[in-house]
């Protein structure tokens, strides 16, 4: 009797033919034969990555090979051979490889469409986790975040084949304004159907999967899978570093833009501020919808109280906060959303642990860390020129360029002067952004400006008073 390696030797020699040295060598050589039972066989490869894209690309042509040595399967159980799994991953029993219906889907496709928001692509590239929790329908909507959450709903509803409205679309906020809630709003909204791959990335999850699939040999791959989302969400794109990853994220984002397919990324700063990373790749982010959600006002932190105390009673239903709690909690803590979300906790906490009501005296005690000083207006160096530009009637590209008439000088001299004394930009990166000047000239911007507001009245005032704008 013929043994099953026998056997598998053979189909690998019909798999080898069939798609040709290079892709056998790239897709199918460490796939290894676990065992032969009545209709099915099993087989494993080493990563979840080769193991959906092997089901999504070569399902049929698997199952062919076998069926010519053995015309009695019918299934293929592909499994991953690995003793590490995500934690954050769920049970699942061996996805089948079986031959495609009519409409061009096997029943594996349309089992992991019905019982999964996230699509295959999302597991197989390793797709960040996401929470359950942020969708568009918990998001509150206020004056800080209209634009963006509009914006962001228009991606969510698009449909494969419709035109992009604009690409990319780059939010930007602060820390706990609800970006990450946005960006994992539109993928939950894109995965909910079965038209559309969404994949949702930290840029440290991008960075960690380019990476291995250089050490795995399969960076191809993992390039070509990539460019085949419709839809690309990033997240925390400034932490994304290394030359090599900027590199293959600047084409990666090129070919998607390319081919018409939207991406979606959110950082904590504008692209131009986001000084790690190339002026291409700037410039092309630069050129889509560049969004920023504002601080949040009362009004919302309001809106956001309420909301996380209606989503707590859904299942502690005697919970209940007093309206004078929640307005104090809105006035008093004004740093973020997920502060306010902590407020809620501890007060839910302290309530059901020691069986009391909410009072306001309970959310004075419990709720002091939260309540932080105000911050300071963040100033942007495009602010400062604009500002300038207008005090003295030039124009900010007459800043930037290499005019050296004395009406364009001194402003730009105190535009530079501005940028060191009210941001915590170094000076390579202000000449950078003054025209890409070196950091000795802002240096002597820097230094001439101090020698001159100490025994210049008029000028000390102008300085002053420059400020007070940028700064209210």
């Amino acid at each position: 009797m013929t043994s099953e390696q026998d056997r598998w030797s053979r189909v690998k020699g019909r798999l080898r033919s069939s798609v040709g040295e290079d892709v056998y060598t790239s897709w199918f050589a460490r796939m290894d034969l676990e065992g032969v039972q009545e209709e099915s066989v099993r087989l494993s490869v080493p990563t979840r990555f080769l193991k959906s894209w092997i089901q999504a690309h070569y399902a049929e042509r698997v199952l062919s090979c076998w069926q010519a040595e053995l015309p009695e399967v019918h299934r293929i159980d592909l499994t991953v051979r690995t003793a590490v799994r995500p934690t954050i991953a769920l049970k699942e029993a061996p996805a089948p490889i079986e031959a495609k219906r009519m409409d061009g889907r096997s029943s594996a496709e349309l089992r992991a469409t019905a019982t999964a928001p996230v699509s295959a692509s999302h597991d197989a590239l390793g797709g960040s986790p996401l929470d359950p929790r942020l969708t568009f329908a918990s998001f509150v909507v206020g004056r800080a975040n209209t634009l963006a959450h509009a914006a962001a709903r228009q991606v969510a509803e698009g449909r494969r084949g419709d035109p992009v409205m604009f690409n990319p679309l780059y939010i930007h906020a602060g820390v706990g304004l609800g970006k990450t809630h946005l960006l994992q709003a539109v993928t939950w909204a894109g995965n909910s159907g079965s038209e559309r791959k969404v994949l949702y990335l930290t840029a440290e999850k991008f960075m960690y999967g380019f990476v291995a699939a250089l050490k795995t040999q399969t960076a191809l791959a993992f390039k070509e899978a990539l460019r085949g989302i419709d839809v690309l969400v990033i997240d925390d794109l400034q932490f994304l570093q290394g030359k090599s990853t900027q590199a293959e994220f600047c084409h990666t984002l090129n070919a998607l833009i390319d081919a018409g397919r939207q991406v979606v990324i959110a950082a904590d700063r504008p692209p131009s501020d986001l000084e790690s990373l190339d002026d291409r790749v700037r410039s092309r982010l630069a050129g889509g919808l560049v969004v920023e959600m504002g601080s949040l006002g009362e009004d919302l932190r309001l809106g956001i109280l309420r909301s996380r105390v209606a989503a707590a009673r859904a299942h502690h239903a005697s919970f209940d906060v007093p309206e004078e709690v929640l307005n104090y909690l809105a006035r008093t803590i004004t740093h973020n959303g997920r502060d306010l979300e902590g407020a809620i906790n501890r007060l839910l906490a302290h309530s059901k642990l020691n069986n009391q009501p909410v009072t306001l005296e309970m959310a004075e005690r419990e709720v002091r860390d939260l309540i932080r000083p105000q911050e300071p207006k963040r100033i942007k160096i495009e602010d400062i020129q604009r500002v300038v530009a207008r005090q003295y009637n030039v124009s900010r590209s007459d800043l930037l360029s290499s005019r050296r008439t004395a009406n364009v000088v001194r402003p730009r001299q105190v535009a530079m002067y501005l940028a060191k004394t009210l941001t915590l930009r170094s000076l390579p990166e202000i000449g950078r952004r003054f025209g890409g000047r070196d950091h000795t000239t802002v240096l002597h911007a820097v230094r001439k400006i101090e020698a001159l507001v100490s025994k210049d009245a008029a000028l000390s005032e102008e300085v002053e008073s420059l400020k007070r704008q940028l700064q209210e």
